[in-house]
């Protein structure tokens, strides 16, 4: 499988270690991350530089994912918002998520499986 079109991705968090292995496997993947831990520094984050793709981790709470795609929104309207631990097929913000549970594996099928910022894998690509 083809890999994707390396990303500029803000990944956020509520507790540091549960990072540390999501965030080595995203930049395994060819990705760059700016890791954030909290709401205040992915908004911090948000205020100062530019995404190709928001993922909002597990460990932050759940009023932070509902809360932080709005934020993402309104600082920069085009970036898409990944969360993972949730359901977010009803949020008006949210353009991915995962199961509760789900794999890194799991989440960076999810993510080469994207449209993100008009770029889509060679293997999305070629099976037109």
């Amino acid at each position: 499988m083809a890999k994707a079109a390396k990303l500029r991705i803000l990944y956020g968090e509520g507790d540091a270690e549960e990072q540390v292995a999501a965030a080595a496997a995203f930049e395994k993947a060819g990705h760059t991350v700016q890791q954030a831990v909290g709401r205040k520094a992915v908004v911090e984050a948000l205020q100062k530089g530019t995404f190709d793709l928001v993922v909002l981790g597990p460990s932050l709470t759940r009023n932070d994912r509902h809360h932080l795609p709005y934020m993402v929104k309104k600082a920069q309207a085009e970036t898409p918002v990944l969360v993972m631990h949730a359901d977010g097929s009803r949020h008006p913000y949210v353009d991915a998520c995962t199961d509760t549970g789900a794999s890194l594996e799991n989440v960076l099928a999810r993510i080469e499986g994207m449209q993100i910022a008009g770029l889509m894998s060679a293997a999305a690509a070629a099976g037109r």
